[in-house]
Formats: C-alpha cells, structure tokens, sequence
C-alpha cells in the first residue's frame, strides 16, 4: 500500500464526514479511487512466463489520474512520445502565473479560469511571435501544461510552455524563421498582454464583476528560459505531468492525525520537513483535483493534432541534421517496465482478466 493511499484510508473516512455534504463530485470520486486502488476493486491481470509457464496475478490500478500510484507509467509514455516530437532547434520553458489575490477566485471557478488561463497565455504567445521585432513567424507551435500546486501543496495555478525556438513564414509557410538560441521574445509585453487577454476572458464568462480590479493593475510574472534542445524542460516536466501534488516518495510518516512530508524551497537543494494535521493535508492534495474532463495538456499550432505540417516536414525545414539529432535522443527516451517473471527473471506476457467479482467469489 502506498503511503497517500495509506492516509486515505486512514483519514478520508473522517473528512467525508466533516465535508461530504459540500464536497464536489470530482474530491469523492478521486477519494474512492485511491482507497480502492489495486485492492482487487477493479479485477486483476493474468500474466503467464513464456519460459518457465509461472503465473502472475496483478490487481489493477483505479487509473484515476489524481492517483499517484497510477501515474508514473503514463509519465514515461508521455515522455517517450514527446521525446520523438522534438524539433533539431533551441527551446524554451514559458511560465505564466498569476497574482496570489487571484488564487481563491480561481479555486473557485476552475473550469473558467483554467481555460482563460491556457487561452490568454496561448494567444499572448501567438501574437508576440508574429512581431517582426521578435520572430515573424505566421505559424508557431508549443505545449503547454497546468500544474496548480506549490512544493508545500499550497495553492498556485500556473501553466509551463515548452516552446520550440521559431515557426513558419508568413508567405509560404515553407521556410521555417528561427529566434536566437538564447531568446524567444520579451516578457514584459508578454505579461502585459497576456492579463489583458485574462481580463477579457473572464468578462466574456460573465465573472469579471467576482474580481478585485486591483489585479489587473498589478504586474503578472512571466518568466522565460533558455533550455537548449528541450530535452531538459521535457525531463523537468514530465514527471509532474501525471502527478498531482505530491508523490508517495516524500511522505514521511501519517501518525497520532499528522502527516509529515519532505519539500525543498525554491532555489535551495536543502530537504526540508512539513508537519500537517491529516485533515488539512487531504484538504491540500484534493484542491489540485482537476475539473471532470478538464485537458491539462495542451499542444498548439504546429504541436497540434489536427496540424495541417507533418513533424517529418518540419525536420526538414529547420535542419538537415535532424538525423543526427535523432540519434542523440532516441538512447536517452525511456524505456518500458515490463512484468517479469520472479522465478526465471523472464519477461511475462497479459494472458486474461479476472472479474472484482469473480475475485470476490474465488
């Protein structure tokens, strides 16, 4: 059992009791998802050695993905297809946020803001990037993922953007407009717009009137940075992309009603130690529980799925030496954690399903 799942069925029983008749549908769903996982609530996977015949029996996962447990998997997957996707040019990780006045507005109203948010920043980025003082570039392509959490599980919505350093002509679209390898466009104009761009989002879903108009008078910080061919911001990020919070790897201990988990602060490598009341830690974790269907990742522009320039054509537009640059990725993308036999070590193979009910009754 892991330690979050540990301190859910320890504890969520209680919460449910102090919060239930107010808690959204999403926080029970999850709550009931993480006590259960791997308990033979949602059946089991046969797997049989192709060597020495041993059979394997494994519970499966809720495939809730708030669950921590379930995650790491879909990680490498996630990272492994981006790996492919990269583009033999220089990169950036864009960090768009928010002003901490605008936090409880935002808990609040999460499916509007969280697409204002993704909505603003994409179109911000969109639009410097056709400035001839920057790029000039028609058609520009980038992902972006929303992580609302802070290394103490406080609340802090903000969106990252992996940015490939350029994009297509104006004219043609066939000749690929490169930035500096150490320059993607101005933050200051950016932030600028990219309030502005919030500010006219929330007017149109009818909210504007729930917010204090001293945040649009305030600074909104975004931060960009230089992260040579992607590979880093990729590896940086991709551990959080199915993760929500917190990962079981720095709890503690949950004891006597506390839970004690390990964070670092910004700019510092010294581990520090956090003590919670059990009921304010479940608190803490189920504020990042994301909006029924919500997407928090998003590809844009020439990253996007209905991307009318192949990857292969962008290959080619930017460099010939994308060959090369393939071969400098392809030992470094993850590889796949197969089941293995623990009587000859050999790799086992899915040979059936065994029902929750079928496990109930056997």
């Amino acid at each position: 059992m892991s330690a979050i799942q540990n301190i859910f069925r320890l504890y969520a029983p209680e919460y449910l009791k102090l919060y239930g008749d107010s808690m959204p549908q999403t926080h029970r769903r999850t709550i009931s998802a993480i006590r259960q996982c791997r308990d033979g609530s949602f059946g089991a996977n046969v797997f049989r050695c192709a060597s020495c015949g041993n059979i394997h029996i494994t519970q499966c996962s809720c495939g809730n993905r708030h669950c921590p447990t379930c995650q790491n998997d879909k990680a490498q997957q996630w990272l492994l297809k981006q790996m492919k996707n990269l583009l033999p040019c220089s990169y950036f990780l864009i960090t768009f946020t928010v002003p901490d006045e605008l936090r409880p507005f935002i808990r609040s109203n999460q499916s509007a803001a969280y697409s204002a948010m993704f909505s603003a920043a994409s179109a911000s980025l969109k639009t410097l990037a056709q400035d001839q003082r920057f790029i000039g570039a028609e058609k520009t392509g980038f992902t972006g993922i929303l992580h609302t959490w802070g290394r103490q599980l406080q609340y802090h919505p903000h969106i990252h953007f992996i940015v490939p350093g350029g994009g297509l002509s104006s004219d043609d679209g066939d000749k690929w407009l490169p930035s500096r390898p150490d320059f993607f466009i101005r933050v200051e104009p950016l932030s600028i717009i990219y309030r502005a761009k919030f500010r006219d989002a929330m007017k149109q879903a009818g909210l504007f009137h729930s917010i204090d108009p001293s945040v649009f008078s305030k600074d909104w910080v975004v931060h960009s940075k230089a992260v040579g061919d992607g590979r880093a911001s990729l590896k940086y990020l991709a551990p959080y992309v199915f993760r929500v919070a917190i990962s079981n790897a720095r709890i503690v201990s949950c004891d006597n009603h506390q839970v004690v988990f390990r964070y670092r602060k910004s700019g510092s490598n010294r581990l520090r130690s956090m003590t919670l009341d059990a009921m304010e830690f479940i608190r803490r974790f189920l504020q990042h529980v994301l909006p029924h269907g919500f997407m928090k990742i998003r590809h844009y522009g020439l990253l996007s799925s209905n991307s009318s320039t192949p990857i292969e054509k962008l290959h080619e537009l930017i460099s010939v030496v994308c060959k090369v640059v393939k071969l400098i990725v392809e030992p470094l993308l993850p590889k796949p954690n197969p089941v293995v036999c623990n009587l000859c070590g050999h790799s086992m193979r899915r040979a059936g399903f065994i029902s929750a009910r079928m496990l109930d009754t056997g």
